[in-house]
């Protein structure tokens, strides 16, 4: 995992440490897959399944192994329509999968997961197609709508407690799909499309625990742009991009979830991410996220092609929103950042005085993958990833204990790096 920590169970590899984090990791798969197809008096009635099981080790947290089945393709196509699991629609260009290695956390890709979908696509001739798509919210919600006096935006060492639907804690229930809208074309060249979003942002009820007679904040949704293109190059070269612009929908344009990223015991890196934040009596306060990501892989001779690539991801809270968070964080650090408490946090840190008081933050990553094919059909090769996460709250703060990471009263928020490297063997059966 190159960023480090995720929300919940991963955030224990963050801590860089000895009894921890893992350093290296096995992963092995086998996958199988379905596409059946029949002709009728409506077109190609087309079915397609793929699912696995997965092995990996160590297990998340420092020991042991993961073994797990998966399934991330069921669907079915018959008259324009798509039912079933499968990509978004919104989703576009993406170098996760057929041009690097990793789970690309730079885009809001779904393609290494699924969605769960009803859509319809209309094809105009000559390439030019629409679709218009209803989705599964969940897999868009990243950290979802967060209440900031239950402890959510800040968590405790990464459990991530909200008002809406993640799984830690689903308390707001699934009232309206995404509502997706894609234009492309596909040609000999490559293709291009552009897509855009509505997603609910919306919450359960003010305060803690959530009761009816609390009320709740109005409703808000979110929504997302996107645009992206790859293009076919002599030779079987290919280059391609995607750029993303959201607000109240960060999962649209970023995989990334919460992190911390550890360089010692007193120097450490945060961020949190949310469609949006409210408080007892408030609005929701949207939250704004862009990205961009660029490819482009070379093909060397029948056996070798390289790929580079990488991505850029910015989030920003609004004036109102960073005042809502500050006023929640433990013990002076309120004062410190220049706002009225407004009743402590369950917080990782306390900022001091010159911290930036600022949640926002960005990270970029860039990549290099060489891939050898010995013989058809059989894939090896290696990729070499840098990633760099900008911090929220840059500055000096006193950070809590953090499983065996002691706390720091003198310590440092600081911008942190990770290099990474996949090495992977993959056989290919096709019928």
């Amino acid at each position: 995992m190159p960023i480090g920590s995720q929300t919940g169970t991963e955030a224990a590899q963050g801590r860089f440490t000895r009894d921890a984090t893992n350093d290296v990791n096995y992963r092995v798969r086998a996958v199988t897959s379905w596409d059946v197809r029949q002709q009728t008096e409506y077109g190609t009635l087309r079915t397609y399944i793929r699912f696995g099981v997965s092995n990996e080790t160590p297990g998340g947290t420092g020991g042991g192994s993961t073994p797990s089945a998966f399934w991330d393709r069921a669907f079915m196509q018959f008259a324009g329509f798509t039912v079933g699991r499968s990509q978004s629609f919104f989703d576009l260009f993406t170098y996760g999968g057929a041009y690097s290695y990793h789970n690309v956390r730079v885009s809001g890709d779904t393609g290494a997961s699924g969605q769960n979908l009803w859509a319809y696509t209309a094809q105009f001739g000559n390439g030019f197609s629409g679709t218009l798509s209803l989705e599964d919210p969940a897999t868009r919600k990243v950290n979802g709508t967060i209440d900031v006096t239950n402890a959510a935006f800040f968590g405790a060492n990464g459990t991530v407690v909200n008002d809406n639907g993640l799984t830690i804690n689903p308390t707001f229930g699934f009232r309206v799909p995404d509502v997706v809208a894609n234009l492309r074309v596909d040609q000999a060249w490559g293709f291009a499309g552009i897509s855009a979003a509505l997603h609910d942002a919306s919450a359960a009820y003010y305060a803690t625990p959530n009761l009816v007679n609390n009320g709740h904040p109005e409703d808000r949704y979110g929504w997302a742009l996107a645009g992206g293109a790859k293009f076919n190059l002599p030779g079987g070269d290919m280059i391609g991009f995607n750029v993303c612009y959201s607000e109240g929908a960060a999962g649209m344009c970023t995989n990334q979830g919460s992190f911390q990223l550890y360089q010692n015991s007193d120097r450490v890196g945060f961020a949190w991410i949310a469609d949006g934040v409210f408080n007892t009596g408030t609005q929701i306060e949207l939250t704004k996220v862009w990205s961009a990501l660029a490819a482009y892989e070379h093909i060397w001779n029948p056996k070798w092609r390289t790929a580079v690539g990488g991505g850029y991801v910015n989030v920003d809270y609004n004036g109102t929103a960073t005042n809502l968070i500050n006023a929640r964080l433990p013990g002076t650090g309120p004062a410190n950042c220049g706002v009225v408490a407004a009743g402590a946090t369950l917080a990782t840190f306390t900022p001091a005085l010159g911290n930036s008081c600022n949640p926002d933050y960005s990270f970029w990553e860039a990549y290099t993958r060489t891939q050898w094919n010995p013989v058809p059909q059989l894939d090896i090769g290696l990729q070499v990833m840098y990633t760099h996460n900008n911090t929220a709250y840059k500055g000096p703060a006193a950070l809590a204990a953090n499983g065996s990471r002691p706390a720091v009263v003198n310590g440092i928020i600081d911008d942190q790096n990770v290099w990474s490297a996949m090495f992977r063997w993959q056989r290919n059966f096709y019928p």
